[in-house]
């Protein structure tokens, strides 16, 4: 992909107003419901995406920049589990933290995205990598979290649930 920067700071600058809309809009009650057992709830999406902005990302591209090597990241042993902040604080929290990160890609250019640092894990990886991981991960937990909150919308749309099929988790479960 060509203009990695232009397109990474885009996705990421849309993230956190989605975050806000949905918890400032959804009731706990949808935001709080997994889609399934042992899925994750949106408010959980939420809670995590927000130990990476405070824990991951920006920590990595320091990494990246100072030319050191970083640890792998767990999230179910390192996120904080069970916040009791509301969903709107969270969503704004994470707001906050996102515009810090924004401000800290300022100074890359094209020239950073080949720097390379090795990962705990993943061995040799390249910022231009880490950055397509993030917008990707901003994209996949909001998705993952909205996916949850439709749940109880297709168990109730009775003769229109088909057309749900590819997000049911119900009949993603079942298998054909």
């Amino acid at each position: 992909m060509d203009d990695v920067l232009i397109h990474v700071r885009g996705v990421l600058a849309t993230t956190p107003s989605r975050w806000v809309h949905l918890a400032s809009r959804v009731p706990v009650a949808l935001l709080g419901r997994p889609p399934a057992p042992g899925e994750w709830s949106a408010l959980a999406c939420l809670q995590h995406i927000v130990a990476a902005e405070e824990r991951v990302f920006p920590v990595r591209i320091r990494a990246f920049l100072d030319g050191r090597d970083f640890a792998a990241y767990d999230p179910v042993a390192e996120d904080v589990p069970g916040t009791t902040a509301a969903a709107e604080e969270l969503a704004r929290r994470f707001a906050d933290l996102r515009t810090a990160s924004l401000a800290a890609l300022d100074p890359l250019t094209e020239d950073d995205l080949g720097r390379t640092a090795r990962h705990a894990e993943l061995g040799i990886v390249t910022l231009s990598e880490l950055l397509h991981q993030w917008a990707g991960h901003d994209l996949m937990h909001t998705v993952q979290a909205e996916r949850a909150v439709m749940q109880p919308f297709v168990d109730g749309c009775g003769p229109w649930r088909p057309y749900f099929a590819d997000h049911d988790v119900a009949a993603v479960q079942q298998g054909p």
